[in-house]
């Protein structure tokens, strides 16, 4: 294959500039290097004739369903920066900054928190949102909510109370989130929680799209109780925006753990080489940089994958638009299918990342050794603190009834729910350890 003066073959066209696409390909012909993407589809000059496709479907902040507590609303701010502003300044949304993402506290000061993921992910979701002509307002509250559920420890932690909480109807971390900005958060005068727009609660509670019961899988209970005071709707997807936020954690996540295993030194760079979409940008820029550090070489490649998968979602999701034909927010909820996605090819490209990265980074020996020590931390703390509830702080005992009983287990999830790495180690240690002060 020919190369052009930059060192890359003709096949390759570079644009480095931010939301722009890095890979370019032979118009009428598929990419030889990245499976499964359309040309044209990633294009720089193509996708910019897309600005504003979706201005239709934006969510208006004149016409929310309101909140379930009825307020004077800002004078200077719609309903959508007033959500974004409360979950920002929530206790909640703070403690992010020491929950992990696989790496536990301690670990190391440059790998991502929930904290970081979710800053990255807001990012995402309103460059995706602006560029369409959604509610980037909207989209950003969403993004940076959607994780205030999770546990201490990652999913690590999850795993552990969905197994402890099986008999005290469940645990999940959607459903924690609801029971953060509806119950848990005190900090307003009327209300518990922070009272968020319909809009933004529909958009929490269906992250990963509608909700039903299953067979041996009902409706988590915290979500079927909020839902029978106000209704969500549970049986749709959400808006736009709640999509776009959703496809912008999965584009998140899916950079930045190869970020962080990189530098953590689970796998090498040369295991990555083949791997569809990450392997050919790699090779891309290494042509193109011969001598570039790894560092670099790193974060070029993840602005790379990024901006490849973003432009395959305004692609696929302007392409759906077209068949779908929605006019209306009402319309994308009727749809009966997600209207922001990924296409065939990149949904194929994603998978294999998340499989490497599955049996590279979070089945490795490191990952593994934490997760077990993590798992232990938290299921000493449920079992003692569900048999003896009266060590737990003061202000968490109200409304239990007593050892082993429904109400304090829910009472102690929510507890250690809340707990950062930090701290469930620092409280597992006031507990466990004789020569520590309680």
């Amino acid at each position: 294959m020919s190369k052009s003066a930059t060192g890359l073959p003709q096949a390759w066209r570079a644009c480095y500039c931010l939301g722009q696409t890095i890979l370019g390909c032979w118009r009428g012909s598929l990419c030889p290097t990245v499976k499964g993407l359309r040309t044209c589809l990633i294009m720089s000059g193509d996708i910019a004739k897309l600005a504003g496709c979706f201005t239709v479907l934006v969510t208006d902040p004149a016409k929310s369903r309101g909140r379930l507590h009825g307020e004077e609303e800002s004078a200077t701010r719609t309903v959508y920066q007033r959500d974004r502003d409360r979950i920002i300044h929530c206790g909640a949304f703070r403690r992010l900054k020491y929950k992990t993402q696989v790496f536990v506290y301690g670990e190391g000061e440059n790998y991502r928190t929930r904290l970081t993921h979710s800053l990255e992910v807001a990012q995402i979701a309103r460059s995706i949102s602006r560029f369409v002509g959604l509610n980037e307002d909207l989209a950003e509250a969403l993004a940076l909510a959607h994780d205030l559920g999770h546990t201490c420890f990652g999913h690590a932690g999850e795993d552990v109370l969905q197994e402890c909480m099986a008999t005290y109807n469940g645990f999940d971390h959607n459903a924690q989130g609801l029971r953060i900005v509806t119950k848990l958060e005190h900090r307003y005068a009327a209300f518990d929680g922070l009272n968020l727009t319909w809009e933004c609660l529909e958009g929490l509670v269906k992250h990963n799209g509608p909700i039903a019961a299953k067979p041996g899988k009902p409706v988590p209970l915290a979500i079927a109780e909020y839902n029978a005071v106000q209704d969500l709707e549970m049986a749709t997807w959400p808006g736009a925006e709640a999509q776009a936020a959703a496809i912008s954690d999965d584009i998140a996540y899916n950079a930045h753990d190869f970020d962080d295993g990189l530098k953590a030194g689970l796998f090498p760079l040369e295991a990555v080489m083949e791997l569809p979409l990450v392997g050919s940008i790699f090779q891309g820029i290494a042509a193109r940089y011969p001598n570039l550090e790894k560092s670099r070489l790193i974060h070029e490649a993840l602005r790379g994958m990024i901006a490849a998968m973003v432009n395959d979602v305004i692609m696929e999701s302007h392409r759906r638009f077209l068949a779908l034909k929605p006019a209306s927010t009402a319309d994308v909820r009727g749809l009966g299918q997600p209207l922001v996605g990924f296409s065939p090819g990149m949904a194929a490209n994603e998978k294999a990342l998340k499989k490497f990265l599955f049996a590279n980074m979070y089945r490795h020996t490191r990952v593994n050794r934490m997760t077990s020590k993590a798992k232990r931390i938290v299921r000493d703390l449920f079992d003692l603190l569900l048999a003896e509830p009266h060590l737990l702080p003061e202000d968490w005992r109200a409304g239990i009834d007593g050892p082993k009983a429904m109400k304090t287990a829910r009472r102690v999830a929510d507890y250690i729910a809340g707990m950062t790495d930090k701290f469930a180690l620092d409280e597992h240690a006031r507990l466990f350890d004789p020569t520590v002060k309680p």
